[in-house]
Parts: C-alpha cells; structure tokens; sequence
C-alpha cells in the first residue's frame, strides 16, 4: 500500500490564532497515525515562479485512505474551526510511489 501526502500551502494572516491551529492539527494528526515531513521551514525556488502561499506543510499517512481519514475527523474539524479567519490554506492528499 503508498504512503498518502497531504500537501498544505498556507497563507497565516493571524499568527496567534494560527499558532491554537497547528497544536489542535499536530495532536489530531498524530492520533491518526501521520507525522510531519516539513512545517514551514524555509523556502527558495529554484526554478519557474513559485505561485504558492509563503508556508508549506507536509504531512504522511500510511496510506491515502488514512489521511482523508485524519482531515474528515471531528479532531481535525475542532482545528479547522479554531483556523477560521487566521489563514488562508490550499490542501491536496497525493499517492505515494509503491
């Protein structure tokens, strides 16, 4: 079975709040088996123009099916609520090579 990616562009416009988001997010994803790969950390572009939000964020599950199960859970629904207003996010799930 492939690994299955989330893959979050993040645009934080309220870093406080953000801040409630991303404690909810790493408990619910941890409980779901997931752990990060990157949070955030610096970016450089080293061809084309980058179009996305100034914050990536990825994360990996055992499987695709795991990760859609972790984002349709009442855990990391709390967090997205908690989120409301404080970013701007774009979130894609991605099948890993088997």
């Amino acid at each position: 079975m492939a690994k299955g990616y989330l893959i979050v562009n993040a645009t934080v416009h309220d870093v406080e709040a953000y801040e409630g988001y991303k404690k909810l997010a790493a408990a619910a994803i941890a409980q779901y088996g997931g752990s990060y790969v990157v949070r955030g950390g610096a970016m450089e572009t080293l061809e084309g123009q980058w179009t996305g939000a100034p914050r990536v964020v990825i994360v990996e599950f055992d499987s695709v099916e795991l990760a859609k199960e972790f984002y349709d859970s009442p855990e990391y629904r709390a967090a997205r609520e908690a989120r409301a207003g404080a970013a701007d996010m774009n979130m894609i799930v991605v099948e890993g090579f088997q």
